[in-house]
């Protein structure tokens, strides 16, 4: 499980490095092979491989015949991009998602379970404050068996 936020800068040739608390498990679950695509929210999503297997087969068998399967598979599978973890734990991040997501130098990684969510910073600080003014009025939104965990 990938866990908890790290500001992190990206070098001048866009790689990002790997916090050492993460590191060790990637190259475990899949030697340092990754997936980086895009988030409809305006932020990159990296994958370990075998994780993002299990999405693009599930996005794979979407009906080609509906519209927001459709788009969905475009977005993220036509953006998807494979990396590489080098020697130092250091990942470069094609300079077309880059610039997707706005990522100049200071970038936040964060831990989404199996996967990792990489913000602009700045981004990252201002939507982090509007989620948490409207999260005391959307706990009705959320699935009925998450309900108790809206705080």
């Amino acid at each position: 499980m990938f866990r908890g936020i790290s500001a992190i800068s990206l070098d001048g040739k866009g790689r990002l490095s790997i916090p050492t608390k993460h590191r060790e498990r990637l190259i475990e679950q899949c030697d340092g092979q990754l997936i980086v695509t895009i988030d409809r929210d305006g932020c990159l999503l990296l994958y370990p491989l075998p994780e993002w297997e299990e999405v693009e087969a599930k996005l794979v068998r979407l009906s080609s015949t509906n519209r927001a399967a459709r788009s969905l598979k475009r977005l993220l599978m036509g953006h998807a991009e494979e990396c590489q973890l080098d020697a130092a734990g250091r990942v470069l991040l094609p300079a077309p998602l880059r610039e997707f997501a706005k990522l100049d130098k200071r970038v936040v990684l964060v831990g989404q379970g199996n996967k990792f969510e990489l913000w602009d910073e700045q981004t990252w600080g201002q939507l982090r404050e509007e989620w948490l003014a409207d999260s005391a009025g959307t706990s009705g939104d959320l699935p009925d068996d998450l309900e108790s965990l809206a705080f």
